[in-house]
């Protein structure tokens, strides 16, 4: 039977004849119907007409696009672009929901790259304000005491001259010596940290002196003040020759003002410059190692010649120590560190360099990195997804004659403008944030407004971002056959969601790696937190004995002290016992190795210091004021007696320098240094005139603050000019922890905002899946579909990408903090049921996110999905 309605269609006919002359068009409309009669034959009745469509509007599109041109002039660029973004901004708020995801999720990406990337110039900015930044170092040295090369930063002062007089290289060197004292200036008493230092070491720091002059070599009884601290003591007073006195001993006089360190510099926390002669000619250990090579307790800095090289000039002066007399066993070696390396390279393992901050600035910066890339995901799968609904767009506007060239423009345009308003989004996201960051990660940040380094980078990525996400709908969409489009044969094969599965996949891999490190940092941190430390910190108290007053009468003051009813006990000893400080290689024993010459950490305290402290006895006794001999006796900690393989240590005899020591008790291992590390072999020994700590425990029946009202109304007794400065122990070895803290509160807000993202494009991707799928969900309901049979289905998707992207973090965390871990000798493990939270907090999130979606289109009427369209 012959088919019916076999011409062609009409409306192609009419603007044959509407657009060309009549005998053109005349002949025109019989080839192209000849050619139409064949393809009947050829691809059946309907194609046919289609294709003679096609062939129409392809014959006319060049008529048509002159008579545009010769009754409408073509638009200028400046009209072109108010176009777009006339249309843009429809479309922004045409689809409002999906905007606000797209927008606020690369915003909130931004943001933490934006933080990030303030907190890495911080860090590398680090003591760049100095003039002669790149010619500035720090002496240090590697010792030899056992298997490892140490690392110190401190040396003999000897060594300082030894620089200035025999090597050329050196065109300022300066000693250094850093120390807490009581300033007095009238009624106002403060306890502040500054240093004692040779006048080049200011020249060196290049200190911006507001007022007055820097002392010279000459000046004896001189010390300059930081702004903060003038105003502090002196207020609106010139201070300029104003008298300090210095621990309620020598006076000295205020020649100079400087302007405070900026937070971002070593010496930040310096407050006062006092002369080094000063120090020299009134500190009894001074004196003492005026001219010993191997009393290593002062800080020298040294500033190159321009030219020098630091591994060259290290090499020079490595064997100093040993070329002279008596070289002592640990084998120092000096060497030049760069003050660009202070900072963020100060660690140093058996003689190298092993870096230090650095890999936190690595660490944050791929943090920054990865955040913002999840971001540029969501970004680039929302807007492709809803691009797919504008096809039928980009046919009708390619049909009345738009060109390729005007699509992409218009697709750009549209991404750039979602870019540039996140963008502006993010600025005001850190200026509201960085406060509370400033807090957690302990710094001053400021926005760098005026840097256009800053602008640079934030509208270099922003146009980036955006030609990378436009980059799909404009050139993808742009090509598409206007016909295949209008005729809805069209279709998105399934293979072409598979890229935005991957980038699904690689957002929540990436989430459930962060969830996993910061559950390790924490536990590390709190692994060593509830270490054994081998006394009781609760309610111990120490204070420096910075005024002379306060050791001539120890005795009365210990004893007024315990009669308040306030004090447990009270004790000296020659540190902190929060600090490791003040070892010795001139100590043996019997069966000790002549090979060998071991550091061991000396600490002198008085008799009744481990009562106070509340140290462990494993052997022996403590030290008691029944023994007289007990001046000569020695406590070893378990490490001391595990390095000197005493088998019976109570009784046993150990040499320190000239003396002989019987030990008379073992404690167990005290840690007052790294918590994350293993204590060092140390010994404990009588001595009332090596002390400058008091130790006091408060009574645990008297309330913190009342008996350190009564500890202060003693100490006044004794030094009414003296400040009452306290600490507590606990609050000291809190503070070891700072660092890890840091990191993992950084870490942790990271990833809570990188699940927070990735949900945020999870929420999009489900809601654009469940309109897509509108008729779908309703056919199903009107065939007895549950609404946990739609849920299951919407969500089933999503739920594999969660198990395949767990299936790849969970080996990747284990790979990357087993090798973080490493890192301390005191660490915790690798548990498996971490790994277990992270992915069931990750499919638990994934699920709550889908859920609302899947539930919302699940109880929609079916009839009102059956004609949503």
């Amino acid at each position: 039977m012959k088919p019916r309605n076999v011409g062609p269609p009409r409306f192609a006919t009419y603007l044959l004849h509407l657009f060309l002359t009549p005998n053109r068009a005349e002949e025109t409309e019989g080839d192209l119907e000849e050619l139409f009669q064949q393809r009947i034959g050829e691809v059946g009745l309907r194609q046919a007409q289609w294709r003679y469509v096609r062939d129409v509007v392809s014959l006319l599109r060049p008529s048509l696009i002159k008579r545009q041109e010769h009754h409408y002039p073509r638009p200028t660029n400046t009209t072109m672009l108010r176009n777009y973004l006339t249309i843009a901004f429809r479309n922004l708020t045409k689809n409002r929901v999906y905007s606000f995801i797209n927008i606020f999720g690369l915003a909130s990406g931004m943001a933490v790259a934006m933080l990030i990337g303030l907190w890495i110039y911080d860090e590398l900015s680090f003591d760049r304000q100095f003039k002669n930044y790149d010619r500035i170092a720090k002496l240090w040295q590697f010792v030899k005491f056992d298997v490892e090369k140490a690392s110190y930063d401190v040396m003999p002062i000897p060594l300082a001259q030894e620089l200035r007089s025999k090597y050329p290289d050196f065109e300022s060197v300066g000693i250094s010596v850093t120390r807490s004292t009581i300033l007095a200036a009238g009624e106002r008493k403060l306890l502040k940290l500054g240093n004692y230092v040779e006048p080049d070491f200011m020249k060196m720091m290049s200190l911006n002196v507001v007022s007055g002059t820097p002392f010279g070599s000459n000046d004896v009884n001189s010390i300059l003040l930081s702004e903060s601290l003038a105003n502090t003591m002196f207020g609106t007073e010139n201070p300029l020759n104003k008298l300090i006195k210095l621990d309620n001993k020598q006076t000295v006089k205020v020649v100079g003002v400087y302007k405070d360190l900026p937070s971002n510099n070593t010496f930040n926390d310096v407050t006062f410059l006092v002369s080094w002669k000063f120090f020299a000619a009134n500190d009894e250990g001074a004196k003492r190692d005026r001219d010993q090579w191997d009393s290593n307790s002062y800080q020298i800095f040294a500033q190159l010649k321009p030219g020098a090289d630091f591994d060259q000039v290290s090499a020079k002066i490595k064997d100093i120590r040993m070329k002279r007399d008596n070289p002592p066993g640990y084998k120092p070696e000096f060497f030049l560190h760069p003050m660009s390396k202070w900072h963020l390279y100060g660690d140093f393992k058996d003689g190298v360099n092993t870096g230090g901050l650095i890999t936190f600035v690595w660490l944050f910066g791929s943090i920054g990195g990865i955040v913002l890339l999840l971001a540029c995901i969501n970004f680039m799968n929302l807007s492709t997804a809803r691009s797919e609904q504008r096809a039928k767009e980009v046919g009708i506007r390619k049909s009345i004659g738009s060109l390729r060239s005007q699509l992409i423009s218009q697709f750009f345009s549209e991404s750039l403008l979602l870019a540039l308003l996140a963008f502006v989004l993010s600025i005001l996201f850190v200026q509201l944030t960085l406060p509370f960051f400033n807090q957690v990660a302990e710094k001053k940040m400021v926005i760098l407004w005026a840097n256009p380094l800053f602008w640079l980078a934030g509208l270099g990525f922003s146009l980036l971002t955006g030609l990378i996400a436009g980059s799909y709908p404009a050139l993808y969409l742009s090509s598409f056959q206007p016909i295949k489009v209008l005729k809805g044969i069209m279709r998105t094969s399934r293979s072409a969601t598979i890229p935005r599965r991957v980038l699904v996949g690689f957002q929540f891999t990436v989430s459930v790696t962060l969830i996993i490190g910061t559950i390790i940092v924490f536990r590390q941190i709190e692994h060593a937190k509830d270490r054994p430390v081998g006394y009781s910190r609760s309610g111990l108290i120490e204070i420096g004995m910075y005024a002379p007053e306060l050791s001539r009468h120890y005795t009365a003051l210990r004893n007024d002290l315990l009669n308040t009813g306030a004090v447990a006990g009270m004790s000296e000893s020659s540190n902190s016992i929060t600090v490791q400080a003040g070892g010795t290689t001139d100590i043996s024993w019997k069966g000790k190795s002549t090979d060998t010459k071991p550091l061991v950490m000396s600490n002198y305290v008085t008799h009744d210091f481990g009562k106070t402290v509340g140290w462990q006895i494993k052997e022996g006794r403590d030290f008691s004021r029944d023994f007289r001999t007990d001046s000569s006796a020695m406590i070893l900690n378990e490490a001391s007696v595990k390095l000197m393989g005493f088998q019976q240590p109570i009784g046993a005899i150990v040499r320190q320098g000239s003396r002989e020591y019987k030990v008379i008790g073992v404690i167990k291992d005290m840690v007052k240094e790294d918590p994350f590390k293993p204590v060092n072999p140390s010994f404990f020994a009588v001595n009332y005139r090596n002390v400058n700590t008091i130790n006091i425990r408060l009574a645990p029946q008297v309330s913190g603050h009342e008996a350190l009202a009564k500890v202060e109304q003693v100490f006044k007794s004794y030094s009414p000019d003296s400040p009452f400065e306290y600490k507590f122990v606990d609050d000291q070895y809190s503070q070891k922890f700072g660092t890890e803290e840091r990191i993992g509160r950084l870490a942790g807000g990271f990833a809570i905002l990188a699940i927070l993202i990735s949900c945020l494009g999870l929420f999009g991707l489900a809601s654009f899946m469940a309109e897509q799928r509108t008729k779908e969900i309703g056919i199903r309901k009107v065939l007895g579909a549950s609404v946990f049979n739609v849920w299951g289905l919407l969500s089933k998707e999503f739920v594999m990408l969660i198990l395949v992207a767990f299936c790849l973090a969970a080996p990747l965390a284990y790979y990357v903090l087993s090798d973080w871990l490493q890192n301390y000798q005191y660490r915790t493990e690798l548990s498996w049921w971490i790994f277990a939270a992270a992915g069931l907090g990750a499919l638990a999130v994934t699920l709550l996110t889908v859920s609302f979606q899947s539930i919302k289109a699940a109880l929609v009427n079916p009839v009102k999905s059956l004609r949503s369209e």
